[in-house]
């Protein structure tokens, strides 16, 4: 989005913009991926809600012709009330044809638009703040739903036009009768706040929805099978369940009940009004067409009226919320990449510096790194050691870009890591980690995917199975790289956690030369001797480039840590020894001390 944007609210940049900024942003979006269908569809709606709105005239000139004993009056207002049915069904059926048409493909477009922002974002921040993880399932559930906002729109302009013509025919009849308008203003400003208000508590309450989910996932699904069955949680999730959903239906169920009142109050105000209209032109002693005109007016005056504030409140909703929804993940997503236009480079000279590196999360007051000041040299091994939460792994995505420092700086050679072009700088990274996905497709293509260019060369995936000891998973494959892994599908094969993590791992060796590879505990499945020839293999072909590529070793296994070049220890958010492993033995320190109770475990 532009810097001119009217969508984006800078006085909090996470905050949701406004809502008919973003409404008019979303509109933009349909017409410059279908304008003629847009124009089209608009057109024929408002034309079609002329005809169906003369309806009360027709009657009006049927009733005084009836009185007067006017034949060729009659046949008039007949063949008028005729044309007018027939047009209003022919026209609102082309209405409905090309608003359809032109719904299903431009949502199309806006699901692949979102699609694409989220795949965008450089940072995983999005998917692990609770306030943003709420605000992306939301937007999921109305992505669904965005096929019927066009219509929606087009639908409330058709309203607002049978409200002009009816207004026009009351007013024909008497000024005074246009106050039946403000008795219609309560129920438009109740249908307009309605949905607002229990959407907010909705959203309020959507983290015990996103856990009931969870619960019932747990429950149900395969994944976690064996583990609930054999330790009895099963009756407990379900509990836990009902539970979670009750605290989020209680408050939504309140606020519905609650807006529901008020709706029924505010047509309450209405339905007196509409009396009131025409017990006054009954007692002015109008003609029988005029009060005819006045009761089908004023009845179909109700309908237009209900029809209007129920789009209305559809979209102040759903395409509302949903369009700020939108809109903040467009913000979000060019944030992201605001002063970040400087290229990658094309190997190392000098290294990464890490210059009094702090990180705090979002929402979190404790600090997950604090003043961490490294050099990490061109063409190294580098190791990092530490316990459970003393920041390994968050020191590892802030190399990779996944976050960036609460404060201090990333230099790659003398560049700021916040500089560099987020898409190409993933591209000069690699590696595994620990909590790796298992993509069910082709064995192929699951450990092609490490490198999209070459997803489709065979010799270089059989490089990269090969240089992750996973050639003995692909033998035992029934149809080697061309198996569809996952049992679920047709046909597929299903693996081990180990099997599945040597695939990740080959995943991760498919870049023939990273700047950067990041091998996050990838190998807890395997064994410590297999785990340690497999690093002894990569760490002396690691050694023999000359792109200076660095390779980033977390791992708890001392055997593994000590052929590093050089090796961080954290504890407790900070760096508190850096050496080599002779020179860290040598300074008897805490690197030491755990490297001693392991080697002794072994012993």
């Amino acid at each position: 989005m532009s810097s001119a944007d009217p969508a984006v609210d800078r006085t909090d940049p996470d905050a949701l913009p406004p809502a008919l900024a973003s409404m008019w942003r979303l509109f933009r979006l349909g017409y410059q991926h279908e304008p003629l269908l847009l124009l089209a569809a608009l057109a024929i709606t408002l034309l079609a809600a002329v005809p169906d709105a003369l309806l009360a005239l027709w009657l009006q000139w049927l009733g005084n012709a009836i009185i007067a004993r006017d034949a060729g009056m009659i046949m008039v207002a007949v063949f008028a009330m005729a044309g007018s049915v027939a047009a209003t069904w022919l026209l609102r059926v082309l209405s409905d044809r090309l608003t359809r048409r032109f719904r299903d493909k431009v949502t199309i477009a806006l699901e692949t638009h979102i699609a694409t922002l989220q795949a965008s974002i450089t940072g995983v921040e999005v998917h692990e703040r609770q306030e943003f993880l709420d605000r992306l399932a939301v937007l999921r559930n109305q992505v669904f739903v965005l096929d019927h906002m066009y219509l929606s729109v087009l639908s409330t302009l058709g309203w607002i036009v049978r409200l002009a013509v009816t207004l026009a025919l009351l007013a024909s009849v008497h000024p005074l009768l246009l106050v039946l308008v403000l008795f219609g203003l309560p129920p438009v400003f109740s249908s307009s706040i309605r949905p607002a208000v229990e959407r907010r508590v909705e959203e309020g309450a959507a983290r015990h929805a996103r856990l009931a989910e969870h619960l019932f996932t747990t429950a149900t699904t395969a994944a976690a099978g064996k583990e609930v069955r054999v330790t009895g949680i099963g009756p407990g999730l379900v509990a836990r369940r009902r539970s979670e959903w009750e605290r989020w239906f209680r408050p939504v169920a309140a606020a519905r009940w609650g807006s529901a009142v008020t709706h029924a109050l505010a047509w309450a105000v209405f339905g007196l009004g509409y009396v009131g209209a025409i017990v006054f032109v009954v007692l002015r002693g109008s003609s029988i067409g005029d009060v005819l005109l006045i009761m089908a007016a004023g009845a179909r005056l109700s309908s237009y009226i209900g029809a209007a504030v129920g789009e209305i409140g559809f979209l102040r909703g759903i395409w509302l919320d949903g369009s700020r929804r939108l809109v903040w993940l467009e913000r979000y997503a060019a944030r992201q990449l605001e002063g970040a236009d400087r290229p990658a480079p094309e190997r190392l000279q000098r290294g990464i510096s890490l210059r009094d590196v702090t990180f705090r999360y979002p929402g979190v007051d404790r600090e997950a790194l604090s003043g961490i000041t490294a050099t990490l040299p061109a063409g190294a091994v580098v190791a990092i050691v530490g316990e459970n939460g003393a920041g390994k792994s968050t020191l590892v995505k802030l190399l990779c870009g996944l976050y960036r420092p609460t404060a201090g700086a990333i230099m790659i050679d003398d560049e700021p890591l916040g500089r560099l072009d987020p898409a190409r700088w993933r591209e000069r990274l690699a590696g595994s980690f620990q909590d790796f996905f298992r993509f069910e497709f082709l064995a192929r293509t699951s450990v092609g995917l490490g490198d999209l260019p070459r997803a489709g060369d065979e010799p270089a995936v059989t490089r990269a199975v090969q240089r992750a000891g996973a050639d003995d998973v692909v033998a035992r494959l029934p149809q080697g790289l061309g198996t569809q892994l996952g049992p679920t599908w047709p046909d597929g094969a299903e693996l081990s956690f180990g099997q599945w993590q040597k695939l990740a791992l080959a995943r991760g060796f498919m870049r023939a030369a990273p700047l950067l590879t990041v091998l996050d505990e990838p190998t807890a499945a395997l064994d410590a001797e297999t785990e340690h020839e497999l690093f002894e293999r990569y760490a002396e072909s690691a050694g023999s480039r000359r792109d200076g590529g660095i390779t980033i070793l977390v791992s708890h296994r001392f055997s593994t840590v000590r052929m590093a070049d050089l090796i961080l220890v954290l504890d407790g958010s900070r760096l508190v020894e850096i050496g080599s492993h002779a020179d860290l033995i040598a300074r008897n320190g805490q690197y030491a001390d755990l490297y001693r109770i392991q080697a002794g475990g072994y012993r």
